[in-house]
């Protein structure tokens, strides 16, 4: 007989493994981990679910909250396989979306080449119109061209129609004539237009945001429509929730209307769960890094807050938000927190290039078929291979078992591959492709933090991930950092964000005016039209107004800047002091950010930017939590490699359980159902009250480290 007691789910699909983590109203925590199947994700997620719910004895129909994470929208980009787009726009900007920006990721790199459009040539159709950058009608809408257009796109077989048109932001009647017209003329087909998207100028920044939710919109709403037939069919009642990039979550009927918001759901919940950890361990300032089994991604927190990026490079190999190194992708320009992604996870494969030098990534094996060890038809040794050929790795596998380890067959990979042809000792090479892929990792962190100005030493690790426990001391070691923290239940982590997130929309409107000349009557009837928006929005998600909090942005720039900057917007009526109050801001805020301020500078208002959450009646996730505790196993140690530096060495395996909350040297390997953390000789180790593995480098000396190493080994 089920269970009746209420539970929340968080579901987090990754390249590799999908993670399950159930959490009941009284704090108790239950977790599942399985292979992802990307051929039909639902049914991966239905199996897990099942597994874990039969174990459990739990009813689906008491359910509480299912948050999602999924990486069908970044996946479809990446591929190039979302659906087949078309564009329409104003007379003579058929090709904004080949002009681009004058921008390369690569400084002098000559063979760069910029990706192909999302949307051919062939498929862009002009139309005549024209408004002004102040919304007043210059030429008139030609319905005849438009529908034209249209005819012919649904003769060609679209499946989605992005329409942006000149200066729409400003006035989108345009737009919303052809978004008519095309619902007459060709029902069948999906719409996005820019005005609903994103009502901001630069032309170029809008029309690829309009153009990535056009070409995920048919993609990701069949997958959300077989996953909630599957939920439905399994006995679950609660509305499915999808993780947004911005780290809050929206209903699935939202997320299909705006799919480009749910590009890095996953990557976003593990930093909100990483937020809350840092919350409850009083620290301010650090650098997450999330390693899956496909890509390693990193972001900082700072003085205690997220940091984010309003615009984003997605398909481009490494990506990240903010204002350096981009172009290698395409524009999405939508809030986003600041994550950079790189193809360095479990599952990279391992290469020779033509210059005969050893790469690691960022092609992944993924999870069909996955690393040789897996032993599932993988034939391109990976990360994995060399982590299991080193002893980082057992053969008793992961996931508690559920997925075998074969460490012949991936020696054997690795040497016939890689070693033999570069002359080198198997061991030697497996370090090296270590080496080589913690270096790729510490760029993701570099790019979110000497990039950006800031000294990633100042900054405490929090590491997370299937794999964040193997290299995370590699990394620090790498970085200088100070302190390594691993949170219980560390490789399903991003599930626990998904359920410590809140229903979260973002709004925007251009207004470009200066300061002393902006007329506080049009400012205040803009935040009405915004803030009914938003009560408009989340009203269909159940929220009635008394809990709904909205807050007030302004992005503000001096006159003649290029980029703004975001600053808080006192709530109420604007008149002229609110508009002066807000110039001081952007002054202070300024010489923070670049370290001088313009005195007698033009300040210029840009945007309008609205926050708006949901607030429920009480969090998804009790203060107190109790993990489930896990079988200790008999006294076992393997040998390990840890590089000519520091050795081989007869390493103990041992349970976060036992370790002491004082420190003990290393080597030792902490082995868990969702992960396994690698303590090297030359680091210390310890549990801190709240279950947490912290590291720090350099060994414990003395007599009390020697008997809390005693302790350790009298327990396995």
């Amino acid at each position: 007989m089920p269970m009746s007691f209420r539970y929340a789910l968080g579901v987090d699909i990754g390249g590799t493994f999908t993670d399950v983590v159930l959490i009941t109203e009284a704090g108790q925590v239950k977790i599942a981990k399985g292979l992802s199947t990307p051929g039909a994700y639902n049914r991966g997620i239905a199996e897990i679910l099942d597994n874990l719910l039969q174990r459990e004895a739990l009813d689906p129909a008491v359910c509480s909250a299912f948050v999602h994470g999924t990486t069908v929208a970044t996946n479809a980009i990446i591929e190039r396989k979302g659906a087949h787009t078309g564009l329409i726009t104003t007379k003579g900007f058929r090709d904004v979306l080949e002009l681009r920006r004058i921008r390369i990721p690569k400084l002098y790199d000559l063979t760069w080449q910029k990706p192909q459009p999302l949307v051919e040539r062939y498929l862009r159709f002009e139309v005549v119109e024209r408004m002004t950058y102040r919304g007043d009608v210059h030429t008139p809408l030609d319905e005849d061209s438009v529908v034209r257009a249209v005819r012919e796109l649904k003769r060609l077989g679209v499946e989605s129609i992005a329409v942006c048109l000149l200066n729409s932001y400003a006035n989108p009647a345009h737009e919303c004539a052809v978004r008519d017209i095309i619902r007459t003329v060709a029902p069948e087909i999906e719409i996005t237009i820019s005005s609903d998207v994103l009502a901001e100028m630069r032309e170029y920044e809008r029309t690829s945001t309009t153009v990535i939710n056009a070409y995920l919109m048919p993609v990701v709403r069949r997958y959300v429509d077989a996953l909630d037939r599957t939920l439905r069919q399994q006995g679950f009642r609660v509305p499915l929730l999808l993780m947004q990039s911005n780290g809050g979550a929206m209903t699935a009927e939202l997320g299909c209307e705006q799919p480009m918001h749910v590009i890095e759901s996953g990557p976003a919940a593990g930093v909100v769960a990483a937020h809350k950890l840092a919350r409850r361990l009083g620290i301010d300032n650090a650098v997450t890094l999330d390693i899956g089994g496909t890509t390693a991604k990193a972001s900082l927190i700072e003085k205690g807050e997220l940091t984010y990026a309003d615009e984003y490079d997605v398909g481009g190999g490494f990506s990240r938000g903010g204002q350096l190194a981009r172009g290698g992708g395409y524009v999405l320009r939508a809030p986003t927190l600041d994550i950079s992604e790189i193809g360095a996870g479990g599952g990279s494969i391992v290469w020779i290039d033509s210059g005969g030098a050893l790469q690691v990534g960022p092609k992944s094996a993924g999870a069909d078929p996955g690393p040789v060890c897996y032993g599932r038809g993988g034939t391109e040794p990976t990360l994995t291979d060399a982590s299991l050929t080193l002893g980082y790795l057992g053969e008793e596998g992961l996931a508690g078992g559920a997925v075998r380890l074969d460490r012949r067959a991936a020696e054997t990979a690795l040497r016939d591959k890689i070693a033999e042809p570069l002359k080198l000792p198997l061991m030697d090479l497996a370090y090296g492709v270590v080496r080589i892929a913690v270096s790729n990792m510490t760029r993701a962190i570099r790019s979110v933090s000497t990039e950006r100005g800031k000294d990633p030493r100042d900054f405490d690790l929090v590491a997370f991930g299937g794999n964040g426990g193997l290299f995370s001391a590699a990394v620090a070691r790498e970085l200088s950092l100070k302190k390594v923290i691993i949170p219980p239940a560390a490789g399903i982590f991003s599930a626990f964000g998904l359920l410590y997130s809140n229903l979260e929309h973002h709004f925007t409107q251009t207004m470009l005016a200066k300061i002393e000349e902006i007329d506080p009557a049009l400012v205040n009837a803009r935040w009405a039209h915004l803030e009914a928006e938003a009560l408009a929005i989340l009203g269909r998600e159940g929220f009635a107004p008394d809990r709904c909090r909205l807050q007030r942005f302004g992005a503000l720039r001096y006159f003649g800047q290029t980029h703004e900057l975001k600053i808080p917007w006192p709530a109420g009526p604007v008149d002229r002091a609110v508009l002066t109050h807000m110039a001081a801001l952007f002054q202070d805020t300024h010489h923070r950010t670049y370290g001088h301020r313009g005195h007698d500078n033009i300040i210029e208002l840009v945007n309008l930017h609205l926050v708006a959450n949901g607030i429920t009646d009480k969090p998804r996730v009790p203060d107190r939590l109790e993990f489930p505790k896990q079988i200790e196993q008999a006294a076992r140690e393997r040998h390990v490699w840890f590089g000519s530096e520091l050795g081989s060495h007869a390493t103990r395996i041992v349970r976060r359980a036992a370790l002491p909350e004082t420190p003990v040297r290393g080597p030792l390997i902490i082995g868990e159902f969702d992960t396994t953390i690698v303590v090297p000789p030359d680091f210390q180790v310890m549990r801190d009250p709240f279950f947490n593995v912290v590291l720090t480098r350099g060994g414990a000396a003395g007599p009390a480290a020697d008997r809390s190493n005693a302790a350790v080994a009298a327990t396995v």
